[in-house]
């Protein structure tokens, strides 16, 4: 189905099935599978390829040669009709790709709002992007990542399979991210390891300082004070009864699967 007042270059290629909602533009060469849905004022520039179950949200750009929803690089995929989702708001810039999900990692590869995909980066199958990330040119991740809120991620970056980044955290440019990051650092080296807190960052987004102060002690009890894991939470969990931010930073503790960067 095709809204009325979506604009389709004549050289662009529809399939039909496809759902393309209003004021949708679809530019030259194109291609969008039959089973790919573009929500309300969405655009694709020129050559970009949709493919797959995959659902893209409202107002989003997608720029020329980004493939979207295609067949994912896990060698145990076997042609399941495994999902790509979208949100709203996103800028998907040149020769991004964001590959569809696998079966025994949920089957969904997930993006969501308000995000900056920068030229050449890759999303791999079973990634979940949260709300207003960056990822810069050539920034990859490898299947399984998840990225909280507010993550920027530099230039050249690698994340390794299953890691998990959480909320604020800024990752220098040529790192290598080879464990889970804890929210509101920034991490830098290959393999990345903690430079301190993300101040400037959490200043921008509105973080009062006594927020960033709490923050900041958390982290010095984590990565300063010598103390083991399971030394340093129950002093974390302290400073957490008192300030609601740096909860997040101690739920993350649990969270981590693939254990922290030292």
């Amino acid at each position: 189905m095709i809204d009325q007042t979506a604009v389709i270059h004549p050289s662009a290629i529809v399939e039909e099935g496809a759902v393309i909602g209003a004021r949708v533009r679809i530019g030259p060469y194109c291609c969008v599978g039959a089973d790919v849905e573009i929500g309300e004022g969405s655009v694709l520039k020129s050559h970009v390829v949709v493919n797959g179950h995959t659902r893209i949200g409202r107002d989003n750009v997608i720029y020329p040669f980004a493939t979207i929803g295609e067949d994912n690089q896990d060698l145990k995929y076997a042609g399941e009709p495994t999902l790509v989702e979208i949100g709203d708001r996103n800028r998907i810039r040149e020769s991004v790709t964001i590959h569809r999900g696998t079966v025994q990692g949920g089957g969904l590869t997930k993006v969501g709002n308000d995000n900056l995909l920068m030229v050449n980066a890759h999303v791999a199958h079973d990634c979940v992007i949260a709300n207003h990330c960056i990822l810069a040119n050539n920034a990859t991740l490898g299947g399984h990542v998840t990225i909280d809120d507010y993550v920027i991620v530099g230039g050249m970056c690698a994340v390794h399979q299953f890691c998990t980044i959480g909320a604020h955290v800024m990752v220098g440019g040529c790192s290598g991210i080879a464990q889970d990051v804890p929210p509101f650092i920034m991490a830098q080296g290959n393999h990345a390891s903690p430079n301190g807190v993300n101040t400037t960052g959490l200043q921008r987004r509105g973080f009062s300082q006594e927020a960033i102060q709490a923050i900041r002690r958390a982290y010095k009890v984590l990565y300063r004070s010598g103390k083991t894991l399971e030394e340093a939470k129950p002093e974390i969990a302290e400073i957490a009864s008192s300030h609601a931010e740096v909860q997040m930073f101690y739920d993350f503790l649990s969270r981590s699967t693939r254990g922290l960067i030292r």
